[in-house]
């Protein structure tokens, strides 16, 4: 059984910087093209940054330039280090494969504060 783990998440003033951090298990992240989501409240859930096994990235507009999405094989883990924190980036964040499967985790809740 998969499982997906989220943490890092908090309460940040505008430009600051949070560092996220993904756990998987039942799940290889060596094998898997890995992404990030997030959900804002009454939106619909958008994808946000991606790792493909090939050692490339890619990340959504918004996000370009400020956000790095890396990997550790060792750990079994994906990180998200989001820097110059805006308002509109405040949403829940979670972690899937970058073809997301029905083993979503909880999240973890990113506030930024103008």
């Amino acid at each position: 059984q998969v499982q997906l783990v989220e943490s890092g998440g908090g309460l940040v003033q505008a430009g600051g910087s949070l560092r996220l951090s993904c756990a998987a298990s039942g799940l290889s992240v060596n094998f898997n093209d890995m992404a990030w989501y997030r959900q804002a409240p009454g939106k619909q859930r958008e994808w946000v940054a991606m790792t493909y096994t090939v050692g490339t990235t890619n990340y959504d507009d918004s996000v370009k330039g400020r956000f790095t999405i890396s990997r550790d094989n060792a750990k079994n883990a994906v990180y998200l280090q989001m820097n110059s924190l805006k308002p509109e980036d405040t949403a829940v964040y979670y972690c899937n494969t970058g073809r997301p499967r029905d083993f979503w985790g909880q999240g973890t809740q990113v506030t930024v504060s103008s």
